[in-house]
């Protein structure tokens, strides 16, 4: 009788710290898009992927939750707030002038879409989720995650890495100096 109030004990705080880290998780996804100052957008970028790094070593998959904190948290964020303060003031305000017909659009679509995601996913599966699924012992294991970026998902490991340079790049471009400000600059006006 006491394993089984142990166990169950367990479960609850598994089930706690679960709803803490998704609705943590929400909120901070929200104040992304939300948040007027894209610095501080990028701050609860970092509370978002903290969020989901929680939920990783919920599912038992610690490297994939170290290098979502190391990888995203740590670098790419690093070079979102570099973008931010290179670019300054500059930045547009999508925000600005109150939601255009073309924001309300955009949720609209986007909620569509998040509809027929759920949709699909229930008819796809049905009963299929209500029995776990097997996994061996070395799932999210270093060696499987390499062996998998190494061999099925090599192209799209590649790919991603040219995405993540273009937008190094662009970044870099966006936030030299514009047209008009080069003349000035120079001189040449």
């Amino acid at each position: 009788m006491t394993t089984l109030l142990a166990a169950s004990a367990g479960n609850v705080l598994v089930w706690m710290v679960w709803i803490a880290a998704a609705l943590a998780l929400l909120s901070s996804g929200l104040a992304v898009v939300l948040f007027p100052n894209p610095f501080y957008s990028a701050l609860a970028l970092i509370g978002n992927l903290a969020s989901l790094a929680v939920l990783y070593l919920l599912l038992e998959a610690e490297f994939v939750a170290a290098a979502q904190v190391l990888v995203y948290a740590g670098a790419v964020v690093v070079m979102f707030l570099f973008v931010i303060a290179y670019l300054g003031g500059r930045a547009d305000a999508p925000w600005a002038g109150g939601p255009t017909l073309q924001a309300v659009a955009a949720i609209a679509a986007a909620g569509t879409i998040a509809v027929e995601v759920v949709v699909v996913v229930a008819l796809k599966a049905g009963d299929e989720l209500a029995s776990p699924e097997q996994i061996s012992e070395s799932f999210g294991s270093p060696a499987e995650i390499g062996n998998l970026f190494l061999s099925d998902h090599l192209l799209a490991f590649e790919v991603t890495s040219i995405v993540l340079l273009v937008a190094a790049i662009g970044g870099v471009i966006l936030g030299s100096a514009f047209p008009g400000e080069r003349g000035s600059e120079k001189g040449l006006e």
